[in-house]
Order: C-alpha cells, then sequence, then structure tokens
C-alpha cells in the first residue's frame, strides 16, 4: 500500500473528521465565550470590585524608552512599545475563560451521555394471580409421568 493510500485512509476515517469538525466548532465556541467573559462577565466583577480592570493589571519588568509616547499605567501602550510587562490581569482573565469553557463542555457531555444512557426500565409489576396459578399447573403437569 503505497504512502499516500495510507494517508488517505486515515485522513477519511470517520474519527479524523469528528475531530476536524470539533476543533472548528471548538474554535468558534471560544470565541463566544471570550466574549461573554469579555463584554459581560469581567464589567460586572469589574463593577463589584470598584471599577478594577483586569485587564490592565501588570508589573513592569522593563524600562520605559525615552520616545515612549503612551500611558505609562496602560498595559497595551506597554506592550506596544516592547517594555516587559508581567501581565496577570490578562491571565485572570484567560483563566475565567477557561473555567467557562470547561464547565459549559462539561454541561454538554453530561447531557450527551444522559441521551446516550439507556433508560432505566420500570420494576416489574407483580405477576397477576392467573398466570401464577397457571405456571403452578404448568409444573405439576412436568412432575406427573405420562402413560
Amino acid at each position: 500500500m503505497s504512502m499516500m493510500q495510507e494517508f488517505k485512509n486515515f485522513a477519511l476515517k470517520g474519527n479524523v473528521m469528528d475531530l476536524a469538525v470539533g476543533v472548528i466548532i471548538g474554535g468558534a465556541f471560544s470565541t463566544i465565550v471570550n466574549s461573554v467573559v469579555k463584554d459581560l462577565i469581567m464589567p460586572v466583577v469589574g463593577l463589584a470590585t470598584g471599577g478594577l480592570d483586569f485587564s490592565n493589571l501588570f508589573v513592569r519588568l522593563g524600562h520605559i524608552p525615552p520616545t515612549f509616547k503612551g500611558n505609562p499605567d496602560s498595559y497595551k501602550d506597554l506592550q506596544t512599545a516592547g517594555v516587559a510587562v508581567f501581565g496577570y490581569g490578562s491571565f485572570i482573565t484567560v483563566l475565567i475563560n477557561f473555567i467557562i469553557l470547561a464547565f459549559i463542555i462539561f454541561l454538554m457531555v453530561k447531557f450527551i451521555n444522559n441521551l446516550r444512557k439507556p433508560h432505566e426500565e420500570a420494576p416489574n409489576a407483580p405477576t397477576p394471580e392467573d398466570v401464577l396459578l397457571l405456571r403452578e399447573i404448568r409444573d405439576e403437569l412436568k412432575k406427573t409421568p405420562r402413560v
């Protein structure tokens, strides 16, 4: 079997195609979660913490160049100028994104597992008396010798 044929067989297997679709949907889903965190959750957290903006929390590690024209308290301006900064606020935002995404995926997997799980049947109803009587008669007939 040629290498191209092996690759074609590998690439066209169901699992590979499912994985590709999952990665594409995951990328789009990640954009939605980022927007939820940035546009909905972080403003509420900022309001609750007295206007704290997580994306602008950093520690400056390097020196500001003399040609710097931006705001020395702005994480984005310092990054653009090439100043070494430790942006822990940005990390906190990404961590919140991850936790939300992981929780949503957990809920999705739990929902799908519940759909796949066979529904448990109701406990058997008690056997009616006439059926029990017929079973006893059948068993007695089996015991009696035939002539």
